[in-house]
């Protein structure tokens, strides 16, 4: 029986899913396929951000929270009653997914539930997941086993008995123990007094598989001094989960060149990205490929046009064959034609028989997924004047009409129009869309910006410079500055910000590109210096040195 096709007994069915250690890329392809059916979602409050994404807008989530929501009231049921939430969904004939952290088998403690199930011949499925003691070693660059085949044990510290520890502690076997920050110490003695060497090395590591990860390589005779070093312990934060690797494979010399995560040039940098929403998209998930955790601000919004005639006559001029071109300079752009299009109940076939440029490569990929493919792209750099460079000039005898339909920003340049109309070509400029200046972002990221709570921000646009600084105010000078071109930078140090990146293109990708080069650049030369590696947003204020980019 297939898990997610429709039920037809009185019953329900659900799917135990494990949702892996934190990382939102490390769902299965059948976690995902399981999310989108579900009629029920009952998730740890830990990865219930990272599984509701998949589910349904419509899916029922009875009292959950998410990790970093407020506490949950005291009278709502907590994690020990979720089988009664499972079992009562799934008895009124729902299809319910019940996700945990990690693995179902290994972390997710629901064998109680699985057995409620069964009794009542209720029709489940398993879900396995990245267990913690497996992705999080994974993430922090320490591999488990090598070509001799070292054995592997799993220990919970919450759970193990005196036998435990002596037998792992008198064996060369590689140790994953799950504790929690202030009980490792007292988890690496127990291995001691079991038999471990004192010099065994060991990894702690804690958030695994997230941006906020970090890693600490010791022996089991120094952790403690090592985190009360590192300013970790003491600290209200100590019983947070972590996961210890002891062996040889741990090993500074071995992890040093197999950290990959948290080698990664951005990471952990909290990076604010001042674009719309829709814009911000594509960058955003470029920044996380970097290790980066973009924090998205709109400082600009899209609104039609004050007197939408002059749209309107165009868009049925498109129909009526006045046009020989129309030409898309903006993501914006296609939008609000294709909205007009939808009003008349209009497809992209009206775009039978007219060429169509598209000016960079989201404005080309929102095309496509209108059903258009464009003529014309700028083959060097995507601007208006890239357009103009590829644009070919009016021919009488080949072109039978000379106008070109122009939908565009009401703040937009007169480039574009210009080196058209000195082609030879009639051009309707018609303000498809107005942007305004955003509402200001909640005071918390008000705050962060100008307090230095953000590593890097990107500037895309001279608007985004004056816009982010007269919502929300001037970033501040911890804050490394990028900028999309000379324009833009010169905007902003005329709001008195130093810029440290320049975009080498006018590109949004190019300028991630940029960034992240600055970022690996700077974390060589802390590691050659012999510094620890820092995020911008940890040095103290007024002890930044001018960077180049």
């Amino acid at each position: 029986m297939n898990p997610t096709a429709p039920n037809h007994s009185a019953s329900g069915q659900v799917t135990f899913l494990g949702a892996g250690p934190g990382d939102p890329g490390l769902l299965t392809l059948r976690a995902v396929e399981a999310l989108a059916s579900a009629d029920v979602l009952i998730a740890d409050p830990q990865v219930l951000d990272v599984v509701r994404v998949h589910a349904r807008a419509q899916v029922d989530t009875p009292l959950q929270a998410s990790a970093d929501e407020a506490s949950i009231p005291a009278d709502v049921p907590t994690l020990r009653d979720t089988a009664n939430l499972v079992m009562a969904a799934a008895r009124a004939g729902k299809r319910v997914v019940r996700a945990v952290t990690g693995d179902p088998g290994l972390d997710g403690y629901v064998a109680e539930e699985m057995l409620a199930c069964a009794a009542e011949g209720i029709v489940f499925e398993v879900v396995p997941g990245i267990a913690a003691a497996v992705g999080v070693p994974a993430y922090a660059g320490v591999p488990l086993r090598d070509a001799q085949g070292t054995d592997v044990r799993f220990i919970d510290a919450r759970s193990a008995d005196a036998r435990c520890w002596s037998e792992v502690g008198a064996s060369d076997a590689t140790a994953v123990v799950s504790t929690t920050l202030d009980s490792v110490a007292a988890a690496a003695g127990e291995l001691v007094s079991g038999g471990r060497k004192p010099d065994t090395p060991l990894t702690v590591t804690v958030a695994g598989t997230t941006t906020r990860q970090r890693t600490w390589t010791a022996t089991l005779g120094s952790v403690a001094q090592v985190l009360k070093a590192a300013k970790v312990l003491p600290s209200a934060d100590g019983g947070q989960p972590v996961i210890a690797v002891v062996g040889e494979r741990s090993a500074a010399a071995q992890r040093d060149r197999l950290s990959w995560f948290e080698s990664k040039p951005l990471f952990g940098w909290r990076v604010l990205v001042p674009r719309t929403k829709e814009q911000a998209a594509s960058l955003s998930d470029q920044l996380v490929s970097y290790g980066a955790v973009p924090h998205e601000v709109p400082t600009i919004a899209v609104e039609p046009p004050r007197t939408p005639q002059q749209m309107e006559r165009a868009v049925k001029g498109l129909v009526t064959g006045r046009y020989e071109w129309i030409a898309f300079t903006s993501v914006n752009a296609v939008k609000a034609v294709r909205e007009k299009f939808e009003e008349y109940g209009l497809d992209a076939r009206a775009f039978a028989g007219i060429k169509v440029a598209a000016v960079g490569e989201q404005t080309a990929k929102a095309l496509v997924a209108f059903g258009v493919k464009p003529d014309l792209v700028p083959s060097g750099e995507q601007s208006a004047a890239g357009l103009l460079e590829d644009w070919p000039p009016y021919d009488a005898v080949f072109d039978p009409i000379d106008r070109v339909f122009l939908p565009r920003a009401d703040i937009a340049t007169e480039t574009l129009v210009a080196g058209l109309i000195e082609l030879g070509w009639e051009v309707d400029d018609v303000t498809a869309y107005r942007t305004v200046r955003a509402s200001p972002p909640p005071a918390e990221t008000r705050e962060a910006i100008k307090g230095g709570g953000f590593d890097a921000v990107l500037f895309t646009s001279s608007s985004t410079v004056r816009n982010l600084v007269g919502i929300a105010g001037k970033p501040h000078n911890v804050t490394v500055i990028a900028c999309i071109g000379p324009a833009t930078a010169k905007t902003a140090e005329e709001h008195g910000l130093r810029v440290d990146v320049m975009s080498p293109e006018p590109s949004v990708h190019k300028l991630a590109e940029a960034l992240a080069d600055f970022g690996a650049a700077r974390r060589d030369n802390a590691i050659e210096a012999g510094d620890p590696v820092t995020r911008p947003s940890e040095r103290r204020p007024g002890s930044r040195r001018r960077a180049r980019s």
